[in-house]
């Protein structure tokens, strides 16, 4: 014989049992609301990082619940127009009609609303606390580097070795403020569709019109009107012989500050009292057509590049801003040369190995070009020292063993075959060694009508100290090691 049901159990399967549709959103709640915690919980113990987590519990799974939720109250008005038709039996504890009758005196109608109060409370508990979450996902590296893997894998590898990679993805490409936020989220619509139908470019062209003005992200850390005045900057690089020797070059940047009376770099591009503007010729500003110069004193100066033409582009006028020069601070790409000289100067392959600069900037470049496997090569800087340098190889095994890894390193740190990206994919302007960078102005194409240039002279910049000397005297004389 079965128990005899509570009026609150009565009145749970009034609200839910009497059709499949609100039993089944029931159900899916409950089951969505359970996993929910489940991934949550899992989180919070780290026992997994995977960024699939979190799209499950904050951006699938609520959907789910929502959806369950709104099952609900669809099935009870669809049960109750099903009675509410004519001839249909409406039941014993209720008129029919398509709307419910509330009437508070009596003890069902009573716990019913009771029951609606704790689950509608309960519900929105759930939603609030997941939106929340939801949104703090979508703000985090995790999601912005990993949920995408391969598409976003060239620029999440290059932004975890860079001098940002503690500061999160959406400092810099959002920053602050809900305008930005809305802005980005409309955007990564797009960007999702295009994923998913594998519609975009490879590799990535970089986002110069989609990036916010560095006065409303970079400068939140940063402060160009600071003075700096001038730095010493040592360049070590190593030669193709044997012996892999360094040489070191030496430069005196002048990087100055907001003011042109203190001279440099900074003093001339962001100085208040100067607006230049320029139009440039190609979608990523690589090729500069016009610049315009307005000084504090009424002033202009147009300089125009004769043989840049701005057909098929928009031709905007643009007011230059720090990240025209400073377009790669956080996601650094290198070219095989400086990859190598740097693992060379930090150590970290160890400059006794005979060639190895020459021999791992011919690796490198070869197995980009033709496009192979990294582990191609640990293979070959194993076989030319067990060829060449046998002994080396016998009794410094470990030493090779090392020098290969790294250089494995390098190329999955700068290569990847999936997206297109190879050596020399994304220059950097800052300077002018893996692209234009500094000469897209300052050279003698762009003119006045007058005839007179930008110019490209060295020394506005930096005065050369030393130049690929191997010991340079002025170190000794600065006490620089």
């Amino acid at each position: 014989m079965s128990e005899k049901k509570t009026p609150w159990q009565a009145a749970l399967v009034a609200l839910f049992a009497r059709n499949w549709i609100a039993l089944f959103g029931a159900v899916l709640s409950a089951v969505s609301a359970l996993l929910i915690g489940v991934f949550v919980i899992i989180g919070l113990l780290q026992l997994s990082d995977s960024p699939y987590m979190g799209i499950m519990a904050f951006m699938v799974l609520p959907g789910v619940f929502v959806f369950g939720l709104l099952a609900i109250p669809a099935g009870a008005l669809w049960e109750r127009y099903k009675t509410a038709r004519p001839g249909a039996e409406a039941p014993s504890d209720r008129a029919a009609g398509l709307f419910p009758v509330i009437d508070l005196n009596s003890p069902h109608t009573r716990r019913m609303a009771g029951i609606v109060i704790v689950l509608t409370v309960l519900n929105l508990l759930i939603i609030s606390t997941v939106s929340y979450q939801g949104v703090k996902f979508m703000e985090s590296v995790q999601f912005c580097g990993k949920v995408c893997h391969t598409v976003m894998e060239p620029e999440y590898a290059a932004y975890a070795a860079s001098p940002h990679s503690r500061v999160a993805c959406v400092e810099c490409h959002i920053g602050p403020g809900a305008p930005w936020f809305v802005r980005s989220k409309l955007s990564g619509l797009g960007q999702v569709l295009a994923v998913t139908f594998d519609t975009y470019e490879k590799p990535i062209p970089t986002p110069v019109r989609n990036l916010r003005p560095s006065q409303d992200t970079c400068e939140q850390c940063h402060w160009p009107e600071k003075f700096t005045g001038d730095r010493v900057k040592v360049i070590t690089k190593f030669l193709d012989d044997e012996a892999n020797t360094p040489t070191k070059t030496v430069l005196l940047m002048h990087i100055g500050g907001g003011s042109a009376s203190h001279g440099g770099i900074h003093s001339w591009h962001i100085n208040p009292s100067i607006r230049t503007t320029y139009i440039a010729a190609d979608e990523q500003r690589q090729e500069i057509a016009h610049v315009r110069v307005e000084k504090a004193d009424g002033s202009v100066l147009e300089f125009t590049n004769t043989k840049a033409s701005t057909d098929g582009h928009d031709g905007e006028e643009r007011v230059m801003d720090c990240i025209d020069c400073h377009n790669r601070p956080t996601h650094i790409f290198q070219t095989p040369m400086q990859a190598v000289d740097g693992a060379l100067a930090s150590k970290r392959i160890d400059t006794a190995l005979p060639y190895i600069k020459k021999l791992g900037v011919e690796v490198l470049t070869e197995t980009a070009e033709a496009q192979r496997d990294s582990d191609q090569i640990l293979e070959r800087v194993r076989a030319y020292y067990e060829e060449n340098y046998p002994d080396l190889y016998a009794s410094g095994r470990e030493t090779v063993e090392s020098a290969a890894s790294v250089l494995k390193a390098l190329y999955d740190r700068n290569v990847f075959p999936k997206m297109g990206v190879t050596w020399g994919t994304y220059g950097n302007n800052l300077g002018h060694e893996t692209s234009t960078g500094c000469f897209r102005c300052h050279n003698d194409e762009l003119v006045t009508a007058e005839g007179e240039a930008i110019g490209g002279d060295c020394d506005v910049c930096h005065t050369v100290l030393a130049w690929d000397e191997e010991d340079p005297e002025i170190l000794d004389q600065l006490q620089i090691q």
